[in-house]
């Protein structure tokens, strides 16, 4: 298999695409995790590039792996933010390769999948977003829906008093009993709180609590679930192995939720999917905005045997994410009767704007004239093996 020759990044603050191409000129198209983006893209370029340049591009996990391990100082997110951008594109790059997308080189294949409409506000009130959630549903054919409960981190305190106990019931009528319901509360309540505000969940026909507790405190989140008679799913913030691993063995959730760019690319995501395969739980995936995050969610969704029902997609526009806009080229999310769509396409099956990315911060990393870092010179001296 060729080596790869070349990586390119192409990033504003919000995003960061990567372009990976092999010696035979074969290429592909991936994201490191949005937000803070150009700081990522120095991450990558620091200590992603000097080991994935001249790496075989077949061995996806193996190289992901290995850059682990090389960069075992550094363990945390931004690194495994970077690993995404890296991972992504060479799947890209194999599917393109193939002939085939990603989905089919990973277990599964094109085809549907339900989507559900995911709100991302919570400075909206409970008649307003009941108003266009049941518009969306109606013009979309949505068949399940997320809206927003307390506060981010919020200690138990609400976005604004008492809106918990306001949104709940509003919501569960305007939306009726053929929608499916989940909510989020983002690490908003303490172990006593998160426990009355399920049973208020239940009694309302809600069957999806999304990070009831600070999500960090396992053995809190474990509490909740184990009182609660809804299905409490998390694990959208974590990165690290090991903590899947204890998440899982601990039965702290009943659905996980890995972000595939927060995790480090699909690779590490695979592995946190098997995991919960082997213990018979459900995996469906965070994925909040209209990036490439949702795309490869996508491919995994229509592979993995322990697929969750749904794959969420963000229902919010231009007042929200204004970066979204004009990333791809066509409607890679277009919406048909409440599902979204991957094609057989080879890839992830989309083409990033042209015009997006003649606007962003260039840099580019070639096998042939790479010179490592004055710490690279200094301490990385001993090769890739």
């Amino acid at each position: 298999m060729p080596r790869l020759a070349r990586l390119e990044t192409f990033h504003d603050e919000f995003v960061c695409f990567v372009r990976a191409t092999a010696e035979d000129g074969a290429f592909g198209w991936g994201q490191t995790s949005t937000y803070n983006a150009d700081i990522t893209a120095q991450v990558f370029h620091r200590q992603v590039v000097p080991w994935a340049l001249g790496a075989d591009c077949a061995d996806i996990a193996g190289l992901v792996h290995l850059i682990e391990r090389r960069e075992h100082k550094y363990p945390g997110s931004y690194r495994s933010r970077a690993l995404a951008g890296l991972d992504t594109a060479l799947w890209d790059m194999a599917g393109r390769r193939a002939g085939k997308p990603v989905a089919s080189l990973i277990g599964g294949g094109p085809g549907r999948i339900r989507a559900y409409a995911s709100s991302m506000k919570r400075d909206i009130t409970p008649k307003d977003e009941a108003e266009r959630l049941v518009r969306l549903c109606a013009e979309k054919g949505f068949t399940a829906a997320k809206w927003r409960i307390g506060a981010e981190c919020g200690e138990d305190i609400d976005e604004w008093p008492e809106r918990t106990e306001e949104i709940i019931p509003v919501m569960a009528r305007a939306l009726g009993d053929g929608i499916d319901k989940l909510v989020d509360a983002n690490s908003g309540f303490s172990v006593s709180r998160a426990i009355a505000v399920g049973q208020m969940l239940k009694d309302h026909g809600i069957g999806h609590y999304e990070e009831p507790v600070p999500y960090w405190n396992l053995e809190a989140t474990r509490a909740v679930t184990s009182a609660v008679d809804i299905d409490v799913t998390g694990g959208e913030q974590d990165w690290d192995l090991s903590t899947w691993s204890r998440m899982i063995d601990m039965r702290a959730v009943d659905v996980v939720q890995p972000d595939v760019m927060y995790m480090g690319g699909i690779s590490r995501t695979l592995e946190v999917a098997r995991m919960a395969q082997n213990a018979g739980l459900p995996c469906t995936p965070h994925a909040a905005n209209l990036s490439l995050v949702t795309t490869c969610t996508m491919h995994l969704l229509a592979a993995i045997p322990n697929a969750g029902k749904y794959v969420e997609l963000s229902i919010e526009g231009d007042d929200y994410y204004p970066w979204q806009r004009g990333l791809f080229v066509g409607q890679p999310f277009a919406v048909t009767d409440g599902h979204v769509t991957v094609t057989d396409t080879p890839g992830w099956g989309v083409e990033i704007s042209p015009a997006w990315l003649d606007r962003a911060s260039y840099t580019e990393a070639a096998l042939e004239s790479f010179r490592p870092s004055a710490y690279g010179a200094l301490y990385h001296k001993g090769g890739k093996s």
